[in-house]
């Protein structure tokens, strides 16, 4: 196919327009600004208008499109990596058992849930027969397993509720749930590659000891440049290399999905000095440009023209099962930890939003398997993101809507600064025009 570099240019001017302007419009009805980006990308795209005249303000050629798309696979490196950088050791200290319990939970359950519908639509459990159905079935429950927790934040505030025992568990199974979501699909990557479970599972294993030992030289190294160069672009620019090679090494070396290399990179840096003023050097880089193009280009990406009822009935299911397993999964675990019945309702309607890595989740699995049986999970998911985000502050609303707003911290206390909680208003499901944020804020807390 013909590629024109000034095609590109016009597409990208487009497309950050578009995802600006509708995410600044979904940011004024209190919907996450990924939200925004993704309708922009359906809109501008040839998405909403197969079968008609009209082939969207960008119609690509293949070769243009596998240029977006890397784009879109370096902002998605660089939303794992700014999760990682922002991941609070101290946190999740501080809720302990708890807090592993229902981020345990809140992986497993919708997992199994997800697997389990997809399944369903295949032909039945019979279909776990079939290799290849069952690793798409998976792949497509580990969707389900990310939580995003930046509605959560702003709505628990508001209840007067973020300051609280269970406000304060709900954010740490938040950034746990986070890991384990990248293990599962680390190991699911290496199952998909033909390999062996216990050879996947020695696969992971090295590539977590390559992190650790990497990772921890890394760390120092980092430590003592940030003593020499406080606050230099320097400092950046050797994060942004070490994310990139991590990224690299995870797939290229050990099979794992890049972004599982991106995530670890940052959770090596995180916590240490200067960490903050990398993160901040990293939303930057990616708001500007590579993120937009990762949420625009999984709108212009979609496909609805073979949308059908059966597809439909697969969406509901999908979003059923991942509303569902965070409900039942994390508030069961919550209640066998002596929570009240409210409390651990908040703690499974605050685990339900999805957003940015639940994308970054389908993306990879979307690389190493076609979906199978006539459903299509990116649909799904963007189902699952739009409704989630919607359902989740109304539940939470509804839960603690008697609630007393000045609630006991049972004995856990968590500061909150103002330009934490000004962090948190504007991340990147509601960034402003001067202070670019972070995708995902679930630390700093």
């Amino acid at each position: 196919m013909d590629f024109n570099v000034m095609n590109i240019l016009l597409d990208c001017g487009i497309i950050l327009l578009a995802t600006k302007a509708c995410g600044m419009l979904t940011r004024k009805l209190g919907l996450p600004q990924v939200v925004g980006m993704i309708i922009a990308g359906l809109l501008i795209g040839p998405a909403l208008f197969a079968g008609t005249h009209f082939a969207g303000l960008i119609h690509p050629t293949e070769a243009e499109m596998d240029v977006l798309k890397s784009f879109s696979q370096i902002g998605v490196v660089f939303i794992l990596f700014s999760s990682g950088l922002e991941t609070d050791f101290s946190e999740m200290k501080r809720s302990g058992a708890a807090a592993t319990g229902i981020a345990l939970a809140g992986v497993i359950v919708p997992i199994a849930l997800g697997t389990f519908v997809s399944l369903m639509f295949m032909g039945g459990l019979s279909a776990a027969k079939d290799r290849t159905l069952l690793m798409n079935a998976l792949f497509i429950g580990c969707i389900l397993s990310a939580t995003s927790v930046g509605i959560t934040v702003e709505t628990l505030r508001e209840l007067g509720q973020l300051n609280t025992k269970i406000g304060t568990t709900v954010l740490s199974a938040a950034i746990i749930d986070d890991v384990l979501g990248i293990v599962a699909l680390s190991i699911l990557t290496g199952l998909a590659g033909e390999g062996s479970i216990g050879k996947t599972l020695l696969s992971v294993a090295g590539f977590f000891a390559f992190t650790i030992i990497v990772g921890l030289l890394l760390r120092k190294a980092f430590g003592i440049m940030v003593k020499i160069y406080p606050h230099k672009r320097r400092t950046s620019i050797f994060a942004f290399a070490a994310c990139f090679f991590f990224a690299y090494a995870a797939e290229e070396f050990f099979g794992i999905a890049a972004i599982t290399g991106a995530y670890m990179a940052g959770l090596m840096l995180s916590g240490l000095g200067d960490s903050q003023f990398v993160d901040r050097k990293v939303i930057v880089s990616s708001y500007m440009f590579f993120t937009p193009m990762f949420f625009a280009y999984i709108g212009i990406s979609a496909d609805f023209s073979g949308f059908t009822v059966s597809s439909l009935w697969f969406v509901l299911a999908f979003v059923a099962a991942g509303v569902i397993g965070k409900i039942l999964g994390c508030g069961a675990v919550a209640r066998c930890f002596g929570y009240s019945s409210r409390e651990s309702a908040g703690a499974g309607c605050g685990m339900i939003a999805r957003g940015e890595v639940a994308l970054a989740v389908y993306a990879t699995g979307q690389v190493l398997i076609a979906p199978q049986g006539g459903i299509d999970p990116l649909v799904a998911t963007i189902f699952l993101i739009i409704s989630s985000s919607i359902l989740c502050p109304v539940l939470l609303k509804v839960v603690f809507k008697n609630a007393q707003t000045a609630a006991k911290t049972g004995g856990v206390h968590v500061h909150i600064s103002s330009e934490a909680i000004e962090n948190v208003h504007h991340d990147l499901d509601g960034q402003d025009d001067t202070v670019p944020s972070s995708p995902k804020h679930k630390q700093n807390h």
